[in-house]
């Protein structure tokens, strides 16, 4: 509430509970709006910027390219995981940073981005 309307207001003869009425319903009008916005989602390209936990997950996008078919899909963070099976080292290396992308017998895969 602006502090010209209740002037007004207090010059029109509205109680000062009235006025406490108002203020809060106002407030909550607004915590309303706020709670109903839905965050926007924050997209990583950088696999150093991606929280450790969130790179081998649903919301990690990789680039898969098979060299057999010679074709190009998407996987998420958890076919890529299941792609590097036994190979820990490089496991390790993504999720510090180092790496960005890993080769299988088949396929070359490539974080591409992450949103959440």
């Amino acid at each position: 509430m602006k502090n010209n309307d209740a002037e007004e207001l207090l010059l029109n003869g509205a109680s000062l509970e009235d006025l406490i009425k108002m203020k809060i319903e106002r407030d909550f009008m607004d915590d309303l709006k706020k709670s109903q916005e839905k965050p926007k989602p924050k997209t990583y390209t950088k696999i150093q910027d991606l929280p450790k936990e969130k790179i081998f997950s649903k919301d990690a996008i990789y680039r898969c390219f098979n060299r057999n078919a010679k074709s190009e899909s998407y996987i998420n963070g958890i076919q890529a995981d299941a792609m590097l099976g036994l190979q820990n080292h490089i496991r390790e290396k993504l999720l510090n940073g180092e790496l960005d992308a890993f080769t299988t017998e088949d396929a070359y895969v490539k974080f591409d981005k992450a949103v959440f």
